[in-house]
């Protein structure tokens, strides 16, 4: 009666890269629309957004190469959580 719980797949889930660069970038979407529609008010903060959607792309695109050299079995490929299923 002493089982123990599995935690190990919700390790790896949480641990993921994926789709914390997804929400991630999301998020500064929401963020550039949301300046965007309050007009002068915060025109400061549109550069920001834009730089945190670029940097999200960024790291999703190395992420994605990353995974590609993986999966594939390069040899200086990284092996890790989310890089591998």
């Amino acid at each position: 009666m002493n089982e123990t719980p599995n935690t190990t797949n919700l390790i790896e889930r949480l641990s993921a890269p994926g789709p914390a660069l997804i929400i991630g970038t999301a998020g500064w979407v929401v963020a550039t629309v949301v300046v965007l529609l309050s007009g002068d008010r915060w025109s400061d903060a549109l550069p920001v957004c834009y730089a945190g959607i670029g940097v999200g792309f960024l790291g999703y695109g190395l992420f994605w190469i990353q995974r590609r050299a993986a999966l594939r079995g390069s040899k200086g490929a990284q092996q890790g959580a989310g890089l591998t299923d």
